[in-house]
């Protein structure tokens, strides 16, 4: 009979920990939005008595007429600052993320700036600034921002609590375990607590990976389970799992013990799909059997194309003279340069983008993909770059349809014959539409070898099977934060 397992107390799993983040900032803000408000009156209070004195009137009389005078006339739109502000930390959604003070701090400190730019923006151009309160959008960033910081640490220190942190058992110590063992060491604070291995391979007993043992076979799994207080197992197993094995996977499972399949917590931890781990029918399954988007999706997602191409083509119009100049100054002409890319399905279309490169960056007629600090970008071109101002021509690509807003970047016929003999389901990436900006494009940069475009294709791979409108929207929110800091390759 198999030993009876202690059920394990509450462990907070990733899209858990994300509402629990977004429930917090939701509050945060809108006590900031309060405390704003009533900081605002403060201030006009203030103000309105002191006019009132410096006329004549005693300050007790003063205070009297000023209640009666003030009108704050706060706009509509001023109540939903609080939505606002969740747009504006769409970065610090990530449980790996909002764990690390750093990138804690980050994501705090740019909010509030990127707000304050976008208020300037609508205050120089809004013809009644009377509508644009400034010091109660003043106080909402502030008070926001110090709110947040405050839920934020409270956060922090109870992710780190090991009574909120899972307690995860590999079942597998080969190549896949190794794998997420190595990613998982690159979290600090880590995203859960990892016991150890288990495997059956008896050459394998008594060792360790990164410091984490061996404890035995799928023999013992229940009692290890038992001992550890495991909340978790992953199933990080290549090939064919034996019977026995599998029939106590199951046992943990109906007494409580979650398990989760390698490339699930592979996603889970990298937001990317494992293509070193997969087997040859994946592409089918996951794409074929389970990522058949909605009509509503594709409908919906060509309407946000149109209206951010509408949008994109208005900035293009108001920009290029500014942008023609400077790339005729340093380099003369031509202002643009074109090129055939694949889209969807394979079909080839022509790429419109203002010039980074001196003229004939490839005169040896070799195609080589773009690297790190390329010489053959021009000082212009890198701040084009950087500030991806060289892709706003593509925004009529995208009124026409050839091309996303979001999706895999579109890449040259010659590469795309190169990578897929090297690299495993490369291909898989012309099943959508390519796009502006992707997954790819904001979590990873450069690529200049075969491995760092396995990386890459895995983003791809994991925005084509987990796509949705949601995402698109984080994913282009995500990309004007990149541009606001300059970090664009």
């Amino acid at each position: 009979m198999a030993d009876v397992i202690t059920r394990p107390r509450l462990r907070l799993r990733p899209s858990e920990q994300r509402g629990i983040l977004l429930i917090g900032d939701l509050i945060a803000s809108a006590g900031a939005m309060f405390l704003a408000l009533y900081t605002w009156y403060q201030i006009s209070f203030s103000r309105e008595v002191q006019i009132l004195v410096e006329k004549g009137n005693s300050l007790a009389r003063a205070q009297r007429l000023a209640e009666g005078i003030i009108d704050l006339k706060i706009p509509f739109w001023f109540y939903l600052l609080p939505l606002a502000w969740l747009l504006l930390m769409v970065d610090s959604y990530e449980p790996h993320v909002a764990s690390n003070w750093k990138k804690t701090l980050r994501g705090i400190s740019v909010a509030p700036i990127t707000g304050l730019l976008g208020y300037s923006l609508l205050f120089t151009f809004n013809q009644d600034p009377n509508s644009l309160p400034r010091i109660g959008i003043g106080a909402f960033l502030v008070i926001a921002s110090i709110l947040t910081l405050a839920w934020r640490g409270i956060y922090i220190r109870l992710y780190t609590s090991s009574g909120l942190m899972r307690r995860v058992l590999f079942v597998g110590a080969g190549k896949a375990g190794h794998s997420l063992a190595d990613i998982y060491k690159k979290f600090s604070p880590p995203p859960f607590l990892l016991v150890g291995f288990v495997d059956d391979d008896l050459r394998k007993q008594g060792k360790s990976y990164h410091g984490f043992a061996v404890l035995g076979t799928s023999e013992k799994l229940l009692t290890i389970i038992e001992n550890h207080r495991v909340s978790d197992i992953v199933v990080a197993i290549n090939g064919v799992i034996k019977g026995e094995t599998f029939q106590t996977i199951l046992d943990a499972q109906e007494q409580g013990i979650e398990v989760i399949r390698m490339p699930i917590m592979y996603e889970e931890l990298t937001q990317r799909v494992p293509v070193e781990h997969l087997e040859s029918d994946w592409v089918i399954r996951s794409f074929v059997d389970q990522v058949r988007v909605s009509g509503a999706y594709e409908l919906l997602k060509r309407l946000m194309d149109i209206v951010g191409g509408l949008f994109g083509v208005l900035i293009f119009v108001i920009t290029f003279p500014f942008v023609a100049i400077a790339i005729v100054l340093e380099s003369g002409f031509p202002i643009f340069y074109t090129q055939d890319r694949l889209g969807k399905g394979g079909r080839v279309f022509k790429i419109l983008k203002y010039r980074s490169m001196f003229q004939d960056a490839e005169v040896d007629g070799e195609v080589k993909a773009t690297m790190e600090d390329d010489p053959r970008v021009t000082r212009v071109g890198n701040f084009l770059r950087r500030t991806r101002v060289d892709e706003i021509p593509q925004f009529l690509s995208v009124l026409t349809g050839e091309i996303s807003l979001v999706g895999p970047r579109a890449e040259r016929s010659e590469l795309v014959a190169e990578f897929q003999k090297q690299i495993p389901f490369y291909r898989a990436r012309l099943l959508v539409k390519p796009g502006l900006t992707g997954w790819a494009q904001i979590n990873y940069g450069y690529v200049a070898t075969v491995r760092e475009t396995v990386v890459k294709l895995e983003y791809d791979l994991y925005y084509i099977k987990h796509r949705t409108l949601g995402m698109d929207i984080n994913i282009v929110l995500r990309t004007v934060g990149t541009v606001l800091r300059r970090t664009g390759r």
